[in-house]
C-alpha cells in the first residue's frame, strides 16, 4: 500500500511587486486563479490532506475556496519566511504520517506529473528537491554537486562565489519530505540571518550535515517552475498556459484557424471537428459540441452551450445561452440567458434584452424559428417552434410568439392583426 500524501501549500505572501490591490494568488490566468490553478494540479495527486497557509487577504482568498471540499487553511499570522510557514501548516498535520509534499500558490505552471516524480524521487531519502535549468539563473540559489553528482547544499546566489555562479541548476524551492523526518528538521530552524526569517532550505543543510540522502529531481520545462511576482510575468505565464490549453485541443481534432489571436480558458469543452475561427475568445465553462463553427471575433461567456453543428459567427456574443442543433447565429447579436431549439435561424442583429435593470429574464426559442435581421426580444418572452419575426421587430416582455406565427413591427403584432390595423390588403 502506498504511503498517505499530504501537499502544504503556501499562499500567504502580500505580492507587493503585482502593485494591484487583489492577492496576488487570486490573480488570474486562463479562467482561473494562480491559487486555483495550482489546487487543481494538486488534486490530480489525490492526497490525503491538503493545507493551504495564508495570511494577507485571508478572508477573501477563502471566499474563493467555499466549493472546494477537504482543505485544511491556516492562518499564518505575520510571515516570517517558508519555514515558518510549513511550521504553522505541521501543526494542522500534527497526527498525520506519511510524505509531505510543499509546493506554492503562485506557481501556477507546475504539473501533476512533476509533483508525482518528485514524490516517487524520495523513496527513502530524507528529502527530495526540485531543479531546474533555466535559461536565466539570475537570483535563483544554485545546487552544489560533488564530483560524484552527489547533492552536497544549496546556496543562495548572493552568497554564491563567481564560480558558483555559473552554475545552471536552480533550487526550485518544491520539496518532499517524511512528516515524522520533517517535525524536528522545522523545530531545528533559526531566524539567526539578515532577514530574520526561518528558511525551509534550511532542512536540507540539516539533512545533508546530518548524513541523510537527499535526492534531486529536474523539472523536464524549467517553465514548470516559474513563479509569479509581477504582471510582467502574470502575463509570460498566460501566454504559456493559453499555448497548452490550445495544443490540448487542437490535439482532440479541434480545428484552430489561428492560434495566436484565439483565447480559450481552462475548463472548455469542445467536440471534434469543430472549427474555431480567429479572435474567439471562449471562457471558462463553455460547451461546444462537434462539427461546430464559431468566430471569427465571437465571445462565448459563462454558460454558453452549444450542441453539435450549431454555428456562432463574427460579432456574437453569448451568456447563459443554449444553442440547438443545427442553429446559426452569424452576425452582430447578443444572446443572453436563452434557450434556442435546434435548426432555428438568428438574424444579424438580434439582441435578447434580458435584463430589466434589476433581475434576469429568459428568452425562449423553438425550432426552426427565424429571427428576422434587427429583431430585438424582451425577455421574458417566447417564440414557438416554426414562427418568426420581421426585419426590425420589437417583441415586448411576456409575448408569446405560437407556432408557425409571424410578429412584425414596433411593438410587434402578430401579422394578421398587423394587417387588420393597417387597413388590410389593399
Amino acid at each position: 500500500m502506498s504511503r498517505p500524501l499530504a501537499v502544504v501549500v503556501l499562499a500567504a505572501g502580500l505580492g507587493t511587486r503585482t502593485k494591484v490591490s487583489v492577492p496576488k494568488v487570486l490573480l488570474p490566468l486562463c479562467g482561473r486563479t494562480l491559487l486555483a490553478t495550482v489546487l487543481d494540479t494538486v488534486a490530480e495527486l489525490r492526497a490525503d490532506r491538503t493545507v493551504v497557509v495564508l495570511h494577507h487577504g485571508k478572508e477573501r482568498i477563502e471566499e474563493t475556496l467555499a466549493d472546494r471540499d477537504g482543505l485544511a487553511i491556516v492562518d499564518q499570522g505575520e510571515p516570517r519566511g517558508t519555514g515558518h510557514a510549513v511550521q504553522v501548516a505541521m501543526e494542522a498535520l500534527a497526527d498525520f504520517d506519511g510524505d509531505v509534499m510543499i509546493v506554492y500558490g503562485d506557481v501556477p505552471l507546475m504539473t501533476a506529473d512533476t509533483l508525482q516524480a518528485l514524490r516517487d524521487a524520495r523513496g527513502s531519502a530524507g528529502a527530495s528537491v526540485l531543479t531546474a535549468y533555466p535559461d536565466d539563473p539570475t537570483g535563483l540559489g544554485r545546487i552544489l554537486r560533488g564530483s560524484e553528482g552527489e547533492m552536497l547544499g544549496i546556496r543562495e546566489e548572493r552568497d554564491c562565489s563567481d564560480a558558483e555562479r555559473t552554475i545552471d541548476e536552480i533550487n526550485a524551492g518544491f520539496y518532499c519530505y517524511d512528516a515524522a523526518g520533517l517535525r524536528p528538521l522545522l523545530a531545528g530552524l533559526s531566524d539567526d540571518n539578515a532577514q530574520g526569517e526561518l528558511y525551509l532550505t534550511d532542512t536540507v543543510f540539516a539533512l545533508l550535515d546530518d548524513g541523510q540522502a537527499v535526492v534531486t529531481v529536474a523539472a523536464d520545462d524549467p517553465e514548470d517552475v516559474t513563479g509569479i511576482n509581477d504582471l510582467r510575468q502574470l502575463s509570460l505565464a498566460t501566454q504559456i498556459m493559453r499555448e497548452r490549453i490550445l495544443l490540448e485541443h487542437l490535439g482532440n481534432g479541434v480545428i484552430i484557424d489561428d492560434p495566436a489571436s484565439t483565447y480559450i480558458d481552462h475548463g472548455v469543452t469542445i467536440g471534434r471537428d469543430t472549427r474555431v475561427l480567429p479572435c474567439t475568445v471562449i471562457h471558462s465553462g463553455v460547451v461546444i459540441g462537434e462539427h461546430c463553427e464559431v468566430g471569427p471575433f465571437s465571445h462565448l461567456r459563462v454558460g454558453t452551450k452549444l450542441e453539435n453543428r450549431a454555428e456562432v459567427g463574427n460579432f456574437v456574443e453569448t451568456k447563459k445561452a443554449h444553442i440547438g442543433e443545427g442553429t446559426k447565429a452569424k452576425h452582430l447579436t447578443y444572446l443572453g440567458d436563452a434557450v434556442l431549439g435546434s435548426d432555428a435561424n438568428i438574424g444579424c442583429g438580434t439582441i435578447t434584452a434580458n435584463y430589466d435593470g434589476k433581475h434576469k429574464h429568459q428568452t425562449t426559442i423553438g425550432d426552426g424559428a427565424f429571427v428576422g435581421s434587427g429583431t430585438v426580444l424582451v425577455a421574458p418572452m417566447t417564440m414557438g417552434p416554426g414562427s418568426s419575426t420581421g426585419a426590425g421587430a420589437i417583441v415586448t416582455r411576456g409575448t408569446s410568439i405560437g407556432e408557425g406565427e409571424t410578429y412584425v413591427g414596433v411593438p410587434a403584432k402578430p401579422l394578421r392583426a398587423r394587417a387588420a390595423t393597417d387597413g388590410g390588403d389593399k
